[in-house]
């Protein structure tokens, strides 16, 4: 089934109508100021700054493209409940924000994720069972990232955003004029790296876009103990522009991210995008947060759920019909589907292997660590550990 949340579903729908003018949109008094092109009603409001047009055909793109990112999140944190995989870093509730973003993006740029972007994955027409292997421990998390441009998950929290730097300050070297996005999360913009690779994307003016998905929570640790000051103005203190947008508002994350990437490509410097959204589900599925946030913070934020509202919206002026979300629901089982069956097929690699490819002419603390691999092996019955 299409996968969305239950308090969405209660969603009263109302018709957009003509677009409402709003430079800067609220829906409820305590939130953030911050881009907002679709409300979590559905509507459609215009901003003075960031404005985009798309056709019924590519809307349809967008829901599609959530709703089968979502669909193979939920795939995934199944089989890791079911002893398929040793971990699983779930994307709910942060669809918008990654479609809206990835799909911003040329053939010819380029992408450092963390490990939740399963989402821009998908943009960049990785294979979403390809993502699955490291997670499974059969692999090394490997796959050429000149193949699609984008770089290998990165566990060490903000370390990607200096390679993205790096990378970016490398283009410019070369005369292209493609542009770097960075991936990180709230919890990681505390780390030295991510302050670092301001610095250096600021004074070398970097075609650079860090985009920080502010989730709210760094495992347990909310937003308010992880910062005085809401996280987009930081980038002035580095000397380059930051926008929070509507995390949950897959227009609003194209619209901006687009103008970002293209302020890059015109070589005026690095631009920070603050993705104001909410982890639906844990920080992975060995976290509990039950045991540190509310339920009413949860349902709150169901309220706000980003594939409903684009539904709501297009349901509203005539983008999609009932044939449309009936097909999409199909496609969205057979992928699950599809998953699961390639996943339980993976094959087991043999233990050595773990020692291969270390270092590229062998290493003497490599080859002790193998010895001892191999008796340790040797002592079971069988030969084999199982």
């Amino acid at each position: 089934m299409t996968v969305e949340s239950t308090a969405a579903r209660k969603t009263t729908r109302r018709s957009s109508g003509t677009k409402r003018t709003a430079s800067v949109k609220k829906s409820q008094a305590t939130e953030p100021e911050l881009v907002q092109l679709l409300t979590p009603e559905g509507e459609r409001v215009q901003h003075p700054e960031y404005d985009i047009d798309l056709s019924a055909d590519e809307l349809r793109g967008l829901y599609r493209d959530m709703v089968l990112s979502r669909r193979f999140d939920a795939e995934a944190t199944a089989l890791q409940r079911q002893g398929e995989l040793g971990l699983w870093a779930s994307l709910l509730g942060q669809e918008a924000a990654q479609i809206g973003s990835g799909r911003a993006l040329r053939d010819d740029d380029y992408v450092f994720p963390t490990y939740r972007e399963h989402a821009v994955a998908w943009c960049r027409g990785v294979d979403p069972t390809n993502l699955l292997g490291m997670f499974r421990g059969v692999n090394n998390g490997g796959w050429d990232p000149n193949t699609n441009n984008f770089h290998l998950y990165t566990i060490v929290l903000g370390s990607q955003t200096l390679h993205a730097t790096g990378y970016a300050m490398g283009i410019t070297r070369d005369g292209a004029d493609s542009a770097v996005i960075a991936y990180f999360g709230d919890g990681a913009s505390s780390q030295g790296d991510v302050n670092e690779s301001f610095v250096f994307s600021a004074v070398y003016n970097a075609p650079v876009v860090f985009f920080c998905q502010n989730n709210q929570w760094a495992i347990s640790e909310p937003i308010e103990k992880q910062t005085r000051v809401p996280l987009y103005q930081r980038a002035r203190g580095f000397g380059f522009p930051g926008v929070r947008v509507d995390g949950n508002d897959v227009l609003a994350c194209l619209a901006v991210t687009r103008d970002a990437l293209e302020r890059a490509r015109r070589g005026e410097g690095p631009t920070l995008i603050e993705a104001y959204t909410y982890r639906m589900a844990a920080h992975t599925t060995s976290d509990d947060p039950t045991r540190y946030r509310r339920d009413a913070e949860r349902e709150e934020w169901e309220a706000k759920d980003p594939i409903q509202r684009l539904k709501t919206y297009m349901e509203n002026e005539g983008h999609a019909d009932a044939a449309f979300f009936e097909e999409l629901e199909t496609e969205s089982e057979a992928l699950g589907k599809h998953v699961r069956e390639v996943v339980r097929a993976m094959p087991v690699p043999e233990h050595m292997a773990i020692f291969d490819n270390v270092y590229a002419d062998g290493h003497a603390l490599v080859d002790e660590e193998r010895a001892q691999f191999a008796a340790y092996q040797a002592s079971f019955e069988g030969g084999e550990a199982e």
